[in-house]
């Protein structure tokens, strides 16, 4: 959907899709099960990736038995390569952690905040500002200066992280995720303080990039996940584009650096939305182009005692849809109780609900609001791209990362 958005708004592709058409990649179909479950969370899905052994969900890299298995990034630091993860939710979330430590619960960030300092990786950048700072941890640890102290350089905003330095980084530049890059490119003040997806890959790249050895960094759009529990199209497919302009970073990267191998996946699929056939679907489709706001915007500035007509106008300033006075009402019904069940919705607004109004205007369909077991899409590019088989499960990436790079090992199984 991303794809065709860009195609139908500026005329051009993106660039993943780009790489398929000229043919550029080897493709393959990538089964995402974990030890648990037909239907993987991300952690299980991380480790597969990360330890090379698929573990029950909610686990990083953690058998069953308390075995651990070793992440990746430990095993190319200790090869002497340049390390490191950059990703638009919290750096503690599960998709990073999967690559950098152990632990038996992905839930518990602030430890694996504190795991982090020890292993000295050379880039950790995105959001989870309350698992480092002080006032906001339970155990009222101040993990900021304790980077700093540590020999790194700390950043909290945009600027901060462009200011040249020859010390590890560790970036954090928001409390939770970072803002979805809709609502972002539509706010200044948030664009002078936090930095696009790509812009982080960017300067990831300049920093590893000196090691005489190489680098290995993991990139995630994380909150494209967060925008497909939420059934937001406006947050999935702008926050997608971003993550395509960040495989563009890599890309062109990799085109002047011929030793450099490019993985391009998801970890799971979520929700399935799609675009629904009818009569206006092109043209509600094309809707879209126009968004200025995410519904995550949108409901978070509603409150119980608005009125319908300036929900109608919210909506209608934000996403140029103008809802009837009784959809109106469906939704702020909602703001009595607040009780829609979801992930990444702390306040249990109604976005499962105002996507079921959104259907007729958009033709965007969702499956559900959670992980699915689909067969996702993987493509790699440069060196080492022929290892990649037409069909794979989670875990052989692991062993095809260690291969491309010279540290091939035993399987561990999976």
């Amino acid at each position: 959907m991303a794809d065709l958005l860009l195609h139908r708004k500026e005329g051009r592709r993106s660039r993943w899709l780009q790489l398929y058409t000229a043919n550029e990649i080897t493709r393959g179909l990538m089964d995402t099960a974990s030890a648990s479950s037909l239907v993987t969370d991300s952690a299980a899905a991380s480790s597969s990736w990360g330890g090379g052994v698929r573990v029950k969900n909610g686990h990083l890299n953690t058998g069953p038995s308390g075995e651990e298995y070793k992440p990746i990034l430990q095993k190319f630091k200790a090869a002497g390569k340049a390390v490191g993860c950059v990703t638009t939710v919290p750096i503690t979330h599960a998709t990073p952690a999967g690559f950098c430590v152990n632990s038996k619960s992905r839930g518990d960030m602030s430890e694996i905040a504190d795991k982090y300092l020890p292993l000295h990786f050379d880039i950790m950048i995105g959001g989870g500002s309350e698992f480092f700072n002080g006032a906001k941890r339970a155990d009222g640890k101040d993990l900021l200066k304790s980077f700093r102290e540590g020999g790194y350089q700390v950043a909290e905003t945009k600027l901060q992280m462009v200011t040249q330095s020859n010390k590890p980084l560790l970036g954090i530049f928001s409390e939770g995720g970072l803002p979805y890059t809709l609502d972002l490119n539509h706010d200044n003040v948030l664009k002078e303080t936090i930095p696009s997806l790509a812009e982080m890959t960017i300067h990831a790249i300049e920093l590893m990039q000196k090691n005489s050895k190489g680098f290995v960094l993991q990139v995630e759009g994380g909150k494209v996940d967060w925008a497909a529990h939420a059934n937001d199209v406006g947050a999935l497919l702008y926050d997608q584009i971003a993550f395509d302009e960040a495989i563009t970073v890599a890309i062109d990267f990799a085109e002047k650096n011929k030793d450099t191998l490019v993985i391009i996946t998801t970890d799971h699929g979520n929700s399935n939305p799609g675009i629904l056939y009818g009569k206006d679907a092109d043209n509600n489709f094309d809707k879209i182009q126009n968004f200025k706001h995410t519904n995550d915007w949108v409901l978070n500035g509603i409150t119980k005692n608005d009125s319908p007509s300036k929900v109608v106008d919210r909506i209608n300033f934000a996403q140029g849809i103008t809802l009837k006075k009784e959809e109106a009402e469906i939704l702020l019904a909602w703001y009595q109780s607040l009780n829609e069940e979801g992930v990444y919705n702390p306040y249990k607004l109604p976005f499962q609900k105002l996507a079921e109004i959104q259907r007729s205007y958009l033709s965007i369909g969702w499956a559900g609001a959670d992980h699915t077991a689909d067969f996702v899409e993987v493509c790699t590019y440069g060196p080492g791209k022929e290892l990649l088989n037409p069909a794979i499960k989670n875990t052989d990436l692991h062993q095809l990362m260690l291969q491309a790079t010279g540290l091939v090992e035993v399987k561990q199984g999976n």
